[in-house]
């Protein structure tokens, strides 16, 4: 998240924090540096020395803290307050509320936190068979406040499986608050893309930021399932043909399937540099290569190897088109039999460029 400004525009209260050095007007810093001189000064004074401008000054750094009425009679006298002493005086209102806001926060959570006893006793009381531990959950909003609302309970480690290449622009802004928050939280966190996710961009920009926290970051070719896990507790998977549907799994037995699936692909995977080399570019391209190889020979159509491969349609044929170019095969199935049976691999195809994202689902 941003960092926000907590200075003031040169002629805020006490709430605006003290004008830094930068964003006092030119008057203001010449008037302040002929204050910093002298152990106080009037206003005739100061017009004397800088001009008419004076007036307007004395009212900026005093707005800043950095002036001070002097003590002594006759003519009002000021002089001038170091800068952290101005910025304790500005930032003391905002840091007690900053206090009071945590301290209400922790109340809260408090108050709520004492309701989980009798939460989970009526649950375990309501579905004593454990039926109710798989949950199929068809709408998308509903599966994003249900991601937030684990996330927001997540402790320990989140396991994160995605498929499909690079991740929409859209998800990765909805994800990162809530990412960088478990982050900074302390909570672990693991993900797995495909090898194409590194073409995309975004995806590239996101996971620079999210393992700057701490985040781990590994790309597999296939065989990822789309899921997550939280805590080892609560795991969703993605259901098959149902475009925003998860399935909410609290089953034990069925969670730790889950979490042993990732951790196989986990230990398989590559991690994912924010910047893709040559070499590393060809080396990805081999793998991928080498997949498409072996879907081709099982029979599979263009539109599913692209889709295995989070990579678009078009560029998984151009990919086809050059291997059968390679082999001289005349057909798909061929050139898939001709390459796994040939222990000469044929020239590699160039990188894929950026993929087509698959919309998630999850």
């Amino acid at each position: 998240m941003p960092a926000e400004e907590t200075g003031a525009t040169g002629t805020g209260g006490a709430t605006g924090g003290p004008a830094a050095a930068g964003e006092l007007s030119p008057a203001a810093r010449r008037l302040y540096a002929y204050a910093v001189e002298r152990h106080a000064f009037d206003a005739a004074e100061a017009t004397g020395a800088l001009g008419v401008r004076a007036g307007a000054a004395i009212t900026e750094l005093a707005a800043a803290h950095l002036l001070q009425r002097a003590p002594g009679d006759g003519p009002e006298r000021w002089s001038a307050v170091a800068p952290r002493a101005a910025a304790a005086r500005a930032l003391a209102p905002l840091a007690l509320l900053v206090r009071e806001t945590h301290d209400e926060m922790d109340r809260l959570r408090g108050r709520l936190e004492t309701l989980v006893p009798a939460y989970e006793a009526g649950t375990a009381h309501r579905d004593p068979s454990g039926a109710g531990r798989l949950e199929l959950v068809t709408d998308l909003g509903a599966v994003r406040g249900l991601i937030a609302e684990l996330a927001a309970s997540c402790e320990r480690e989140l396991l994160t499986s995605q498929p499909g290449g690079g991740r929409p622009l859209e998800t990765l802004e909805e994800s990162i608050g809530r990412d960088e928050s478990l982050l900074t939280r302390g909570v672990r966190m693991r993900t797995i893309y495909q090898h194409t996710a590194r073409y995309s961009r975004p995806t590239a920009a996101y996971v620079e930021r999210v393992t700057a926290l701490g985040a781990q970051v590994r790309t597999l070719g296939d065989g990822l399932m789309r899921m997550l896990v939280f805590d080892g507790r609560t795991g969703l998977m993605a259901v098959p043909d149902r475009a925003g549907a998860a399935l909410v799994v609290r089953e034990p037995s069925v969670v730790h399937f889950m979490t042993s699936a990732f951790e196989r692909s986990w230990l398989g995977a590559e991690p994912f540099p924010t910047s893709v080399s040559p070499e590393a570019a060809r080396s990805i391209s081999d793998e991928l290569r080498q997949t498409i190889v072996r879907l081709l020979s099982e029979g599979l159509e263009d539109k599913v190897i692209a889709r295995r491969l989070g990579m678009s349609e078009r560029t998984c044929q151009r990919h086809i088109a050059e291997i059968m170019r390679a082999v001289g095969a005349k057909s798909r199935f061929q050139a898939g039999y001709l390459l796994s049976t040939t222990p000469t691999a044929p020239p590699t195809p160039s990188p894929a460029p950026a993929p087509a994202a698959s919309p998630e689902s999850t």
